[in-house]
């Protein structure tokens, strides 16, 4: 994640030129904030295979359930939590937990995944504003998601 704060940080700033964006950019800071306070990852037993790009447009069902998983060129090996980002991509904040208690995925990779969920929207509000207004409405539904999960402390 270490990695990720400062691109992260600077989509944010991108995000304050952008007139009119529905999103609390102060509470999406401080969010960030706090997620770079996590502790690190055991790389050894964080180690495993990931998609990388698990998002709702490289999802296709059929019939309610998930059919296939497409566009797998962003595979590798590392912190499989970026794959959690689903959770925020598809799901709303019941299917959430739902999703959650099934994975039996504990506190930290969780905010781990909520983080990336937030840095991966905020990374491509900026970049694709002009160019693709959907893929920035799903972004700005995935950013208010992890807002609202982050609930009223913030």
């Amino acid at each position: 994640m270490a990695a990720r704060d400062a691109p992260t940080r600077d989509a944010i700033d991108a995000c304050r030129a952008i007139v009119g964006l529905p999103l609390d950019l102060d509470k999406v800071s401080r969010v960030w904030r706090d997620a770079m306070r996590l502790p690190d990852v055991d790389r050894a037993s964080s180690q495993g295979w990931f998609h990388g790009d698990l998002f709702a447009e490289n999802l296709l069902v059929r019939d309610g359930r998930l059919g296939a998983i497409l566009d797998f060129g962003g595979l590798g090996v590392g912190d499989p939590t970026i794959d959690l980002i689903v959770a925020w991509e598809v799901l709303d904040h019941p299917a959430r937990e739902v999703f959650r208690e099934a994975a039996e995925v504990d506190e930290s990779s969780w905010l781990r995944a909520r983080a990336w969920a937030l840095s991966i929207a905020m990374v491509a509000l900026p970049y694709y504003w002009r160019t693709m207004p959907d893929r920035c409405t799903s972004k700005l539904a995935v950013a208010n998601a992890v807002l609202a999960d982050a609930g009223p402390k913030h």
